[in-house]
C-alpha cells in the first residue's frame, strides 16, 4: 500500500492553541508525534524546532486566564506525522 494521503509540511514552530499565530489547522487533521531530547513526549502545547524548546503545562497550575501554566524546556526537537 502507497501513502496517497497528502499531509501539509510541519511548520517549525506550531502550537495547539487556536488562537496562536502559530496555529495550523491542516496540520491537526493528522497525528503528530513529538522527540524531545530522544524521548516521546504527549503533553506538548507549542514546540520551536529551530530554536530547540518546547512548551509543557506545569502539572494542574493555571494562569490568571484560567489556562494551565507552561514551562518553557530547552533541548532538542523532532516533529513528525504518526
Amino acid at each position: 500500500m502507497s501513502d496517497t494521503i497528502s499531509r501539509p509540511e510541519l511548520p517549525d514552530h506550531l502550537s495547539i492553541d487556536a488562537r496562536s499565530p502559530f496555529y495550523v489547522a491542516a496540520v491537526f487533521e493528522h497525528d503528530i508525534g513529538i522527540r524531545f531530547n530522544g524521548k516521546e513526549r504527549h503533553d506538548v502545547e507549542e514546540y520551536c524546532i529551530s530554536e530547540g524548546w518546547v512548551k509543557v503545562p506545569s502539572g494542574k497550575t493555571l494562569d490568571r486566564k484560567g489556562n494551565p501554566l507552561l514551562l518553557k524546556l530547552k533541548g532538542k526537537v523532532e516533529a513528525y506525522y504518526v
